[in-house]
């Protein structure tokens, strides 16, 4: 009997092979995302969320942080800099598995992202006849600060010391020190060079 894909063509036995194998893996990291989802994301403490993450192949630079609760998709995608703070709840997409792709998430020094912020990397591209899915990387450059519920899309790239105000959709690129706001988010307001100086406080403990 013809073992047949989605889309009613018929496998090869090496086709075959290849989605098996591309099943299992998948499987195993949905387990392993949901492990650090439910598990990783509830430990009280940064030292030992850090630990995991890292053994994940995440790359988290020094006194840097992530807050409780946080979704991560594919952790060996996302590099973070030094110095930055992440809220609770927040969603980092780090998704690069399709062929030839180009996710990824890279997060720079001293950057702040606030409660429940989502950046994605993934999405389909709905005018395909297929619903394809397409990986671009998003790139948030250092002293970034990012308001609470702001949403950046797939490819963006925020220039270093920008402002997207909280509840922002941003589905462009934002140029260094811009500030902006809406949906989609549109500038309204540019900030001071001399605002990329400073260190951010500690991390809240047992959060």
């Amino acid at each position: 009997m013809a073992i047949k894909d989605k889309n009613g063509q018929v496998l090869t036995t090496s086709e075959i092979r290849s989605k098996v194998e591309t099943r299992l893996k998948t499987i195993f990291l949905e387990m392993w995302t949901g492990f650090l989802w439910w598990g990783v994301g509830n430990l009280p403490f940064h030292s030992w969320r850090r630990f995991f993450y890292r053994l994940s192949g995440m790359k988290i630079g020094p006194q840097s942080t992530i807050h409780m609760m946080a979704r991560i998709y594919h952790p060996s995608g996302i590099s973070i800099g030094q110095g930055s703070l992440i809220g609770e709840r927040v969603t980092l997409d780090g998704r690069r598995q399709l062929p030839n792709s180009r996710g990824g998430l890279s997060i720079g020094n001293h950057v702040d992202i606030a409660s429940e912020v989502m950046i994605w990397t993934s999405k389909h591209d709905v005018k395909s006849s297929e619903m394809k899915t397409v990986e671009e990387r998003v790139v948030i450059g250092d002293y970034v600060f990012i308001g609470p519920r702001a949403i950046i899309m797939p490819g963006v790239i925020i220039g270093e010391g920008a402002v997207i105000a909280a509840g922002a959709i941003v589905t462009k690129d934002v140029e260094p020190y811009q500030i902006v706001a809406g949906l989609p988010a549109k500038v309204i307001d540019q900030r001071p060079k001399t605002a990329s100086n400073y260190r951010l406080g500690r991390p809240r403990l047992f959060q």
